[in-house]
Order: structure tokens, then C-alpha cells, then sequence
């Protein structure tokens, strides 16, 4: 069986995970090993899996939450526009 991208990115958290059947993970390894796309998703899947998992806090820089409230209102307010009027039934 000759897996194709599309089916090998299903498959990329259960490879990290450790969890292919050892059929599956033969066949995902050899895919990685000629598929340069597949093994950059690989190792940034596997970058945002160490990053999320880090337990440092950052600051946000200040202001941030105020110009995010207001953006997030902005954005809303537009969207509000542009939904239909419904008239009463």
C-alpha cells in the first residue's frame, strides 16, 4: 500500500502519539522518508506539540488587551451588517 500525503497528515498525531499500528507506521515512515512536504508537517506539528506544552507564561505586550476587545468589537459590529434583515414571519 502506497500512502499519500493526504493520508499520511491524517495519521501525523497518532504517529506522535505513538499509536499506528505497526503496519500503518511502516508504511508513514517510508512515506516521510522521501516526502519533503509531510516531514515539514512532521517536525512543525511535532514544534507546536513542544511549545504548547511549554510551561512558561508570557507577558502581552501593553494594550494588547484593550486593542484586542476592540478589534473583536469592530469585527462583530461588521458582521452584524452584513447578515440578512429577517423580516417577521
Amino acid at each position: 500500500m502506497v500512502l499519500e500525503c493526504k493520508h499520511v497528515w491524517t495519521h501525523i498525531s497518532a504517529y506522535l502519539d505513538g499509536t499506528l499500528d505497526p503496519t500503518l507506521l511502516a508504511e508513514v515512515q517510508r512515506h516521510l522518508e522521501h516526502c519533503e512536504i509531510c516531514s515539514a508537517i512532521l517536525d512543525s506539528t511535532r514544534n507546536i506539540l513542544v511549545l504548547t506544552a511549554d510551561e512558561r507564561v508570557f507577558e502581552l505586550p501593553l494594550g494588547f488587551s484593550d486593542r484586542l476587545h476592540a478589534r473583536l468589537a469592530q469585527e462583530m459590529k461588521l458582521a452584524a451588517q452584513d447578515e440578512p434583515v429577517r423580516l417577521p414571519e
